[in-house]
């Protein structure tokens, strides 16, 4: 019988650069979305929701959680290590949720997005 796999919380925190030029970074992240993250069709194609997912508010469009995507990448709301040209992750706040991109694609700078539970904000927002 194998062990249970252990999750440890993951640590999110705002790490800003100071040596990155985040303006130029900005203008090439775009968001795609995730069907892990769907509970029905969308433009990510069909809802694979994952066991534990958080699912994304189906009102939300390509259009809208780009221009939060890099609203944030511009203010340095980024952290983990970075992927070739573009932050691990990426944190935005719209009324008082938090939400957390994820680099899905290091080549293009195409990311997931959803939002966070009120205990997994992040350090430093």
């Amino acid at each position: 019988m194998r062990t249970p796999r252990r999750h440890r919380a993951k640590k999110r925190v705002v790490v800003t650069p100071t040596q990155t030029d985040l303006r130029s970074v900005s203008e090439r992240v775009f968001y795609v979305g995730s069907p892990e993250h769907k509970n029905r069709p969308s433009y990510a194609g069909p809802p694979q929701a994952r066991r534990g997912a958080t699912l994304c508010p189906p009102e939300l469009n390509r259009e809208t959680v780009t221009a939060w995507l890099r609203s944030a990448v511009r203010h340095g709301t980024v952290g983990g290590r970075w992927d070739g040209a573009f932050p691990r992750y990426v944190w935005y706040e719209d009324g008082g949720t938090v939400y957390e991109g994820r680099l899905v694609n290091q080549g293009n700078g195409s990311y997931k997005f959803w939002p966070l539970k009120p205990s997994e904000r992040p350090d430093g927002m």
